[in-house]
């Protein structure tokens, strides 16, 4: 019996929840389709009932707001905040509305009183300063954070969503202020750091603004190495590679380390072709830690940054190149036999086969490589594939395609093993035999390395682009024998044998490579005018070509890298971005672009 008297007496209170949850539909159907007095009036009725106050509020309070009925919402809330007193959401939302309806004063006292009763509750005071940061109330969500902070007796505390908060209200210098509480918590926190204000600081006074903060912090704390990390990541973002040296060599003594954060800025600078900054700083380590696990390969990239600045000063100093093999020379009589003097004797022997037409001497320190065991398989196997290359400057490509293919049956699956593949397509396509290259060429689209792909699509492409409408190949072989001639360093012939096919194929579809390739020509030897015309004559006639997009870039580097000329190589850049939005150089163009008008790039 009482089970029974049970089941009748939840009867009327299911059919209470029905009828409530059906009037609650009808009353939302209204208000979506906007009919706000139908809406209202039944969401009245049903706010009496505590059971449905939870499920309409949300909707009923954008009712009042939307028909200014400001003391009705207010008295709803109040009721509500009374039934539901745990509920923030209410209480935020009355926050709001005073706000939304302009009674400054009521909201002011509100919050004093809102604070004065969470004040023994930290958890509370941190949850409604989220909650009146989600209503865009943002100063007082502020007071809130602030005051859990100050309960907590924790000065870092609510770090990230403080400046999140000073983000929204654009107060920078706060903002910076919170992202480095929050980094001096943790080393670990610093990536996080970097990548936020990377996104968030645009503007030189930006980054003026973090240096400050950070050197009244580093003096505050000499010895905590998070904010000279952070230093060191301000100089990268201005370019300013020697700066960033200047910090790094500092953690390095701070942390009794041999050169490290050194050996990582020094990269980064000749990853960004800074060589001048880069030699000084892989010169320091190289000094400073003669005994310290970085030497050898402070030694060789020193050595790098030196060839690679040699190599892009155009035209190339042949009385640099001969100091530069010297030195080769110098570095491998210290450190043989290690991996670094087995690289350096390679470097030297390039130097002599490429620059200083020395091709004898080349083969015999190559091969002298190539019978030393200790050089290692791989370091053989790439003096094997140089070796090839000598003998593809001697005219012997037979002797060539031995050593290349000897290595790519080694390598099958391996980018040594694709580079002598390509090597091999090269050299039949040097000898005429497009049809065998094309072959090579279509493996190597796919499966390879990005680097090697785009090499065997282009050179894939020039080969089907000039010869499938030909019923002879003697225009595509005459210009790859120029592209021989060009890599036997035979370029004053080359140039002249260019010029001639330009007279006698004027209107052949491979001339905008002649013009593409005399420009190459140009530059190299230091005749920029020269090298920007011939580009130009692609842009204007072969505007919607292959190469367009490739000449409009390189007129631009131009500008920027040779020339100097910041104004015109940052309109170029511009100009690059809208015309050619799909071309592969997008990214990089975008960079430069940002760089050279001042923002801060990785």
């Amino acid at each position: 019996m009482i089970k029974r008297a049970a089941i009748y007496l939840l009867i009327p209170i299911q059919l209470i929840f029905g009828q409530s949850h059906d009037e609650i539909q009808i009353a939302n159907e209204y208000y979506q389709q906007g009919d706000l007095e139908k809406a209202k009036s039944i969401y009245e009725e049903l706010a009496e009932n505590p059971y449905n106050v939870q499920l309409i509020a949300t909707n009923y309070l954008s009712v009042l707001k939307s028909l200014k009925e400001y003391d009705s919402a207010e008295k709803f809330l109040l009721k509500s905040i009374k039934t539901f007193s745990s509920n923030i959401q209410f209480k935020s939302s009355l926050a709001s509305l005073y706000k939304e309806s302009g009674a400054t004063t009521k909201l002011d006292n509100y919050i004093k009183q809102l604070r004065k009763d969470s004040r023994s509750n930290s958890f509370q005071l941190s949850i409604l300063g989220q909650y009146l940061a989600n209503e865009q109330l943002y100063n007082e969500a502020i007071l809130f954070f602030q005051d859990s902070r100050e309960i907590r007796n924790n000065p870092t505390i609510h770090a990230l969503e403080l400046a999140s908060i000073y983000r929204m209200v654009n107060n920078k210098s706060a903002m910076i202020e919170e992202y480095l509480n929050y980094a001096s918590d943790s080393p670990n926190r610093l990536s996080y750091i970097k990548n936020l204000l990377q996104s968030f600081i645009k503007e030189d006074q930006e980054l003026d603004e973090l240096e400050s903060t950070l050197i009244r912090k580093m003096q505050e704390d000499p010895e905590d190495t998070k904010f000279a990390e952070l230093m060191l990541w301000v100089e990268l973002q201005r370019k300013n590679f020697y700066g960033a040296f200047i910090q790094a060599r500092a953690i390095d003594k701070r942390n009794d380390k041999p050169g490290d954060r050194s050996m990582d800025i020094g990269r980064i600078a000749l990853e960004n072709n800074a060589y001048e900054d880069s030699e000084e700083i892989f010169k320091y380590v190289a000094k400073q830690y003669s005994d310290g696990r970085n030497y050898q390969y402070a030694r060789r990239l020193w050595m790098e940054a030196k060839e690679r600045k040699i190599k892009n000063t155009f035209p190339i100093d042949p009385l640099e190149i001969r100091e530069l093999a010297n030195q080769y020379q110098v570095l491998y009589e210290e450190l043989k036999p290690s991996q670094t003097s087995f690289q350096a004797l390679r470097s030297k022997a390039l130097l002599h086969a490429f620059y200083l037409d020395e091709i004898n001497f080349s083969a015999q320190l190559l091969n002298q490589l190539i019978e030393n065991p200790r050089a290692g398989i791989q370091l053989i196997s790439q003096s094997k594939l140089d070796l090839g290359d000598i003998y593809l400057l001697k005219g012997e490509p037979w002797e060539a395609t031995l050593l290349y293919s000897q290595v790519e049956k080694i390598y099958k699956s391996h980018e040594l093993g694709y580079t002598a593949k390509l090597r091999n397509a090269r050299l039949h396509y040097f000898t005429g035999n497009f049809a065998l290259a094309k072959g090579h060429l279509d493996i190597l689209k796919k499966n390879t390395t990005r680097e090697i792909s785009n090499d065997a699509i282009s050179l894939g492409m020039l080969i089907t682009d000039n010869t499938a409408l030909d019923t002879t190949d003697a225009v595509m072989q005459e210009f790859a024998n120029i592209e021989l001639l060009i890599f036997q360093n035979k370029k004053i012939v080359a140039n002249e044998r260019l010029s001639k096919m330009l007279d006698d194929y004027n209107h052949h579809s491979i001339t905008d490579e002649i013009f593409w390739l005399k420009s190459k020509l140009e530059l190299e030897s230091g005749n920029t005018d020269n090298a920007i015309n011939y580009l130009d004559q692609i842009l204007a006639s072969y505007a919607y070509d292959i190469l367009a997009d490739d000449a409009a870039f390189k007129k631009a580097e131009i500008y920027d890298k040779q020339l100097n000329d910041v104004e015109q190589a940052k309109s170029l850049y511009q100009q690059f971005l809208i015309d050619y939005p799909g071309s592969m150089y997008v990214a990089e163009a975008r960079k430069r672009f940002r760089r050279l008008r001042g923002d801060f790039v990785n």
